[in-house]
């Protein structure tokens, strides 16, 4: 999960390509930057990201059973639907199906799931999304995906921290606008005479507050 950061007004994220000069221009504090001809005192700072989360979900198709959804309102028990749709997906002329193990069907969502006995059986309705089914001399069309069984692994907190990018405090409000202001930041961290490297990333905010999110 992202964890997104709040940039006050005032401050900017920069994001090096380097870890170690990050590290170095954290090291030495207080940068004299030059804004438009005025000179602007900011502070280089760590962050660290609130509490965020790590896990893995991993998906399994089944091969023997599918979803079945959009299963018309009948006015016959629901035995009988059952039946009816197991006969319908035994054997079926569209190219899919098999023998029935069981039919689970819900009658308020209007849904069912179909086991079949062979696996593999599933497989083949892959690419079917909508499926005939037959009853009392009408045709009506059913939905039918795969079925899956969703785990959830490997779960787990972990401090969001980014080594390769600086926080700035204390930038001077000026009369320029946000993005030049941005493109001087830029020229000052970039140049190795300041203690700086090549900037992957940079984001400064004049005005209100903007949230930023990292990638891993």
């Amino acid at each position: 999960t992202k964890i997104p950061f709040r940039l006050n007004q005032n401050q900017a994220l920069l994001t090096f390509e380097d870890e170690e000069v990050a590290q170095r221009l954290i090291k030495m504090g207080k940068h004299t930057v030059n804004l438009d001809n005025k000179i602007a005192d900011v502070s280089v700072k760590p962050f660290t990201l609130e509490m965020g989360i790590k896990f893995e979900l991993r998906v399994t198709m089944s091969g023997k059973k599918i979803n079945v959804s959009e299963v018309p309102e009948l006015s016959i028990p629901e035995d009988w639907v059952r039946d009816k749709l197991e006969l319908n997906f035994y054997k079926s002329e569209q190219g899919g199906g098999g023998e029935v193990e069981n039919v689970s069907y819900d009658k308020q969502s209007r849904t069912a799931v179909i086991t079949f006995l062979r696996p593999g059986a599933a497989n083949s309705f892959v690419s079917c999304t909508k499926y005939p089914f037959f009853v009392n001399g009408r045709c009506y069309r059913l939905s039918v995906s795969l079925h899956t069984d969703v785990h959830l692994e490997k779960f787990q907190l972990y401090c969001g921290i980014s080594e390769r990018t600086i926080l700035l405090k204390g930038i001077q409000e000026t009369e320029d606008d946000e993005e030049s202001v941005q493109d001087m930041i830029e020229i000052h961290f970039q140049k190795l005479s300041n203690g700086g490297g090549e900037i992957e990333n940079i984001k400064y905010v004049s005005k209100g507050v903007t949230w930023v999110c990292f990638e891993e």
